[in-house]
């Protein structure tokens, strides 16, 4: 079967701090309905290739317009005003350059959001300081192994406490040590069966190809130790399970790995009883990389909320 064409533009996307977003559209302008889909941390906007493959045709018959973007530090993306100093760094940061993006690249139409991860974070963020957009701009929401909170460790052990505690300097001294630390991860590159070992226990559940890990791998190794130091405390930090309220407002589909170590299975539950009209699907033997491992139920559940915004 040939590949769809499909016409595509790069935009960079400028927020209110002088961020550079950079955003790959695909589709017409003038397509009846839009998609836009934040990846996660370490992560860029190649991590939604396998669900955009899936999409093109659509895209190429003018149904729809597909977004796709590299959030801030991540990718071709740039820090912005957190490009010296890191501290105050949050998620409901990248909500407010979601927001950005959606006023300047999708200013009228019909929307659905996707997020993957912490690109789901950013979804609920977004929802939480401008709740208007929901219901009337946004028409649906998927919400893709990810979380409303509780992400820190609790304290309840020693360990625990310490990670807590030493979790700032660690990141402080892993953003000093950049360079080196990145000499060090040359030595062991997505090539290597250590590294695709190490990715695939943490990251993929037990049906995963070597071609999806390998894929996931490279995807991660072009981050920079920078960008994953940064975003460590700002994912701790996040919660958002008593500001979902704008969601209730419209369709959501919520789906998760059974096999998820970063963000598991109770966290979608949680967020599934905040939003008792949300779909809640688990996928077997599928873990945290659902977009690549599982992404016909991802396109799936994007075709529904296109279906219901329209």
């Amino acid at each position: 079967m040939s590949t769809p064409t499909v016409l595509r533009r790069v935009a960079a996307v400028r927020t209110g701090d002088g961020a550079l977003v950079h955003a790959v559209v695909d589709g017409a302008d003038d397509a009846p309905a839009t998609v836009v889909l934040a990846h996660g941390w370490t992560l860029a906007q190649a991590a939604w290739d396998d669900v955009a493959a899936l999409l093109a045709p659509r895209v190429a018959d003018g149904e729809l317009r597909l977004i796709r973007y590299d959030q801030r530090g991540h990718g071709r993306s740039t820090w912005g005003r957190y490009a010296d100093d890191v501290a105050e760094l949050s998620i409901d940061q990248l909500g407010a350059d979601l927001g950005d993006l959606l006023d300047q690249l999708v200013p009228t139409g019909p929307v659905v959001l996707g997020g993957h991860s912490m690109g789901g974070m950013t979804i609920m963020c977004l929802a939480a300081a401008r709740p208007e957009l929901f219901g009337d701009r946004v028409g649906g929401v998927a919400l893709v192994s990810t979380s409303a909170g509780e992400l820190a460790p609790p304290g309840e052990t020693l360990a625990e406490r310490l990670q807590v505690r030493l979790a700032p300097g660690l990141v402080t001294t892993a953003i000093a040590g950049a360079r080196a630390i990145e000499r060090l991860r040359q030595l062991v590159p997505p090539a290597s069966p250590r590294h695709r070992k190490i990715v695939r226990e943490l990251l993929y559940g037990a049906d995963a190809t070597d071609e999806m890990v390998v894929a996931g791998a490279e995807i991660m190794h072009a981050s920079t130790v920078r960008a994953f130091a940064a975003f460590y405390p700002a994912l701790g930090a996040h919660d958002k399970r008593t500001e979902l309220a704008a969601l209730t407002g419209v369709p959501v589909e919520i789906l998760v790995g059974d096999s998820d170590k970063l963000t598991p299975l109770r966290h979608s539950r949680t967020m599934a009883g905040a939003l008792p009209d949300a779909r809640l699907h688990v996928a077997e033997r599928t873990g945290h990389m659902l977009i690549q491992e599982r992404p016909h139920l991802v396109a799936d559940a994007l075709e529904r909320l296109l279906v219901a915004a329209r």
